[in-house]
């Protein structure tokens, strides 16, 4: 388990079941500055590959389905 995650400041991550998720983890969550979504680069790019060679390609009929899909 990482020691901290970047999240950006979207409304997903504002409440407070995000931090009290975080804190039952020892999970450090570290946000991004605000209009500086480059700071957020890495994980925004992966996305936008992960989505567009595989989630948009592919039909899933199961989470165990999207795993199997997406680990091969």
């Amino acid at each position: 388990m990482p020691a901290s995650i970047t999240v950006d400041n979207g409304s997903e991550f504002a409440g407070k079941d995000l931090d009290a998720w975080a804190y039952w983890r020892k999970l450090q969550l570290d946000f991004i500055t605000p209009g500086k979504p480059v700071e957020n680069a890495y994980i925004e790019s992966f996305n936008g590959r992960l989505r567009d060679e595989c989630l948009n390609a592919s039909l899933f009929y199961s989470v165990a389905d999207a795993a199997l899909k997406i680990e091969t």
